[in-house]
């Protein structure tokens, strides 16, 4: 595999070649006008249906009771959680509302694609550890220099990177960067072809489970990433009853985190032991680690931190500069710090 790979050349090879295309089809970097008018307050209309590609929120739901509580009809439940893939969904049509990490509404304005951010968690706890390659040497973050690391440019796995080695004073002119998806680092580890990988859980689990015995190791460090956030298309919200829809449904993502966290036996029987495959023991241990979900009733530290992030691409040459405000819809700002108790507001 190439250790040498040309900034420029990361999204072709980290996402799909739609995605190049469409850096093709509009040339300039900015959002279009923000849609206007108030929010609707009532219910959507009879007949109105989303896609939404959030599989966490659909096992909450259901694991809660609660799911024919939605005031409209969910069409479909894809399972796509790399911000690659949904903004090939949203490109395609095929899916109205998604959950990401704050990266991939960058990585979608920065090849023309417009899309606006709905709804905010801030998640202070890290939620990657970067795995290393059974029989790697390394061990800490400051052995990262002279390595092989897993890089997807439009996921919140890169920034994690970027931010990993600033944080380590590593340049990464110091490092080899092996552009993948993120669903390929797991693969990449095994089979030797990168020393190191950020993995989430429970990726992170059953593959420690698996090589542990071979001198894999997870090495933790305290590098965020902040923000998970709901996005849609910016055309769907210019869509009355889509956005009704979409208006409605942030209450139920917020609240499903919290129904989570507040029955967290039921959520691991549910997600990790019957949907993810893990053990229960091992659901608890990934439960035990994650922080309480947290839903601020501004938005201005996520602009802040979206900013950051978009600063920090752009320094390493992988992006054209965002303005981070155009990416949010502020006419939702609060409606999921509203819809839950004050002890998971900030």
């Amino acid at each position: 595999m190439s250790t040498a790979t040309p900034r420029r050349s990361f999204l072709a090879l980290t996402g799909a070649a739609a995605l190049t295309l469409a850096g093709c089809a509009r040339q300039g970097v900015g959002a279009a006008a923000a849609p206007t008018g108030a929010l609707p307050t009532t219910a959507p209309p009879p007949g109105t249906r989303l896609s939404i590609a959030i599989h966490t929120t659909q096992i909450q739901l259901e694991a809660s009771g609660r799911i024919h509580d939605l005031p409209f009809t969910v069409s479909q439940w894809p399972n796509l959680t790399a911000g690659p893939d949904v903004i090939q969904g949203f490109r395609a049509k095929s899916v109205d509302l998604a959950n990401n990490a704050g990266i991939p509404p960058i990585q979608a304005s920065a090849i023309g694609l417009d899309t606006r951010i709905v709804a905010v968690r801030l998640s202070e706890t890290p939620l990657y550890v970067f795995a290393t390659a059974p029989g790697s040497a390394v061990r800490d973050a400051a052995d990262f220099r002279g390595k092989r690391i897993a890089f997807s440019q439009g996921q919140a796995q890169g920034v994690v990177v970027l931010r990993a080695l600033k944080k380590a004073g590593i340049s990464t002119e110091d490092v080899h960067l092996v552009p993948l998806p993120s669903t390929q680092f797991l693969t990449a580890l095994q089979a030797r072809q990168v020393d190191v990988a950020p993995l989430a859980e429970p990726t992170l689990t059953k593959y420690l489970t698996q090589y542990r015995k071979d001198g894999a190791r997870g090495i933790h460090t305290d590098v965020v990433d902040l923000l998970s956030i709901l996005w849609a298309p910016t055309e769907v919200l210019r869509d009355e009853a889509r956005t009704a829809a979409i208006r409605s449904f942030v209450p139920f993502w917020a609240q499903g985190q919290v129904w989570a966290y507040e029955n967290p036996a039921r959520w691991i029987e549910a997600y990790y032991v019957k949907d993810q495959g893990v053990t229960r023991a091992d659901g608890q241990r990934i439960v035990a680690s994650l922080g309480k979900p947290c839903f601020p009733t501004s938005w201005d530290t996520a602009i802040a931190w979206e900013q950051q992030t978009s600063e920090l691409l752009t320094a390493g040459g992988f992006d054209p500069a965002v303005k981070a405000a155009d990416l949010f819809d502020r006419r939702f700002e609060g409606i999921a710090a509203a819809s839950v108790p004050s002890a998971y507001r900030k």
